[in-house]
């Protein structure tokens, strides 16, 4: 009786730590996290950043509110790009690798994308895991000392981009380029789950 308990109290806490995952203030989880590239080599999180910091965008291939937010994905890109953020994207759909999620088919989809940054591959979505991120697309940014400075979401209308009222993710760029905490540093995602395997 008493092990069965403690197996639920374990079980529960450890539901718990996977659903808060990593929040603002948080440091980049330690050791060489490293996945595989669709160019074929391997990248790691910390080689991807940047001068003012990095920004982990868990994304997919074929989640509707990814495709309405394309545009919007590309001019993040760019805009990470232009304040020395570096950018990788993370495919954590590790229950669709032999479908739509494939690494082939990831290949194919960054390539049509004109990606010019890490399109990587979640093996058994353990970072998602170790993130707590839950839906396509999520973003995470850390500043330059590789703290957690912003998760959520790129904007107010991620149904409809074309909508939005606010651009979150530009905003919370702005304030770790200045040096300072982004308000707010935590918005709903909005999104596809992520389809991890049972």
């Amino acid at each position: 009786m008493k092990i069965t308990i403690l197996a639920i109290a374990v079980l529960f806490a450890t539901t718990i730590a996977f659903a808060q995952g990593i929040n603002p203030g948080d440091d980049l989880p330690s050791g060489e996290i490293v996945l595989k590239n669709t160019n074929g080599k391997a990248t790691s999180l910390k080689g991807a950043a940047g001068k003012n910091g990095l920004l982990v965008i868990f994304s997919c291939n074929t989640c509707p509110y990814v495709i309405k937010n394309e545009p919007v994905i590309k001019k993040t890109l760019e805009y990470a790009a232009a304040n020395n953020i570096g950018v990788v994207i993370i495919n954590s759909n590790e229950a669709r690798r032999d479908g739509d999620d494939s690494y082939d088919a990831m290949a194919k989809y960054a390539k049509s994308q004109n990606f010019k940054v890490p399109y990587l591959a979640d093996d058994n979505s353990r970072l998602a895991d170790l993130f707590g991120a839950m839906h396509t697309p999520q973003l995470f940014l850390f500043n330059n000392k590789m703290k957690l400075a912003y998760k959520g979401a790129m904007n107010d209308n991620p149904g409809n981009p074309g909508g939005a009222t606010k651009t979150f993710i530009e905003d919370a760029i702005n304030a770790v380029v200045a040096g300072k905490d982004p308000d707010p540093n935590t918005t709903r995602s909005v999104g596809c789950s992520i389809k991890r395997k049972a």
